[in-house]
């Protein structure tokens, strides 16, 4: 009875560390929120709350993909690229259209605009997948690749200069373009409401179609999931597809809230997507990870980001503190699975008896 009470009350209390390590990311950004509320000045002002959403919601779109793309057991270090070349893309367009020749240009109006650059990011994502499936080269090598000729692609655009006044052209319809990044819906920013759209249909994907389960199949087993009939490569093209079509969306927003392009933005921004997906519980290992999760975890790194700033860190502590919140993440994931497996074995166990 001694043994079968000390094994009920060891079973309890990893049961209980467990719950904790699963919200340990909404217990964080509780914690560096309560913290920056405290410490930052004019951290909760209206202002302030407006500005972080809006960051917020381009790394969460971000780490949105590329948890689809991490979950299916791959890696997607590209898309800071496609943002700065998405953005350089829809300022190209709305200031000198398409050549034509014969002294005639095409020019766009805003939805067009949208519509191409988001077929860009596509793109990218295609060739990545294509290089990932067909010509069976590791994502880490494929994705830093194309890393490279997007970034090189979108210097190459303006050579190395800004589109500047993107302000549009009534004539052609572009002048709504700014409303991307400036405008609201019912009082909400487009960017939360894009935000809660690819969220939702992330979410449902991922939960509620045989797509969504043969991506977790994918990166839990690829072998078995080819064995049981699961088309391994087409599921693999969608994620990287995703992903791109993400980092379009993200380029957009940029650009219209700047009213500019520049072919370095997007820089190291897979990096936070990376992190907040990792923080939100997503395994690197592939096969686990909640787009929820996601979503809290580029919070966290919202939050976190904007506090550092508002309090003075210097950009390079910035930069160390991300990195050590990212070994953390990995760390405390590793812990979680350990004790998953333990909780498991002392349940068989149990049954057993």
């Amino acid at each position: 009875m001694a043994d079968q009470s000390i094994a009920a009350k060891a079973r309890s209390s990893s049961d209980a560390l467990l719950i904790f390590l699963k919200a340990r990311t909404f217990i964080a950004l509780i914690l560096v929120f309560v913290f920056f509320a405290i410490n930052a000045p004019n951290f909760m002002s209206t202002a302030n709350m407006v500005i972080m959403s809006k960051h917020v919601a381009l790394n969460a779109i971000l780490a949105i993909g590329m948890t689809f793309v991490i979950v299916s057991g791959g890696i997607d270090l590209s898309v800071g690229s496609i943002v700065g070349l998405c953005g350089m893309v829809a300022g190209y367009l709305i200031l000198n259209g398409i050549d034509i020749g014969l002294g005639w240009s095409m020019q766009f109006n805003t939805l067009e605009i949208c519509l191409l650059v988001m077929l860009v990011g596509i793109g990218v994502g295609a060739v990545n997948g294509f290089l990932i499936t067909k010509l069976h080269v590791a994502p880490f090598i494929a994705t830093l690749g194309t890393l490279y000729v997007a970034r090189g692609a979108a210097m190459l655009s303006s050579d190395g200069r800004t589109f500047p006044n993107l302000h549009g052209n009534p004539e052609y319809g572009s002048d709504t373009f700014r409303w991307i990044g400036a405008g609201e819906v019912f009082g909400i920013p487009v960017s939360i409401c894009i935000l809660i759209t690819v969220g939702i249909l992330a979410a449902y994907i991922a939960a509620r179609t045989p797509l969504g389960r043969h991506i977790y199949a994918v990166g839990g087993n690829e072998r078995a999931a080819g064995l049981s009939g699961i088309k391994v490569n087409q599921t693999k093209y969608f994620v990287y597809l995703f992903s791109g079509f993400c980092a379009a969306l993200v380029g957009l927003i940029i650009a219209s809230q700047l009213v500019a392009a520049h072919p370095a933005t997007g820089d190291t921004f897979e990096l936070n997507a990376i992190a907040a997906a990792v923080l939100g519980g997503t395994s690197m290992s592939g096969g686990r990870g909640r787009i929820a999760g996601t979503i809290i975890g580029a919070c966290v790194i919202g939050v976190l980001s904007d506090g550092l700033v508002m309090m003075g860190v210097s950009s390079f502590w910035q930069t160390v503190i991300k990195g050590l919140v990212i070994i953390a993440a990995v760390v405390i994931d590793q812990a979680q699975q350990k004790l998953q497996a333990r909780v498991a074995l002392q349940a068989q166990a149990a049954l057993g008896k």
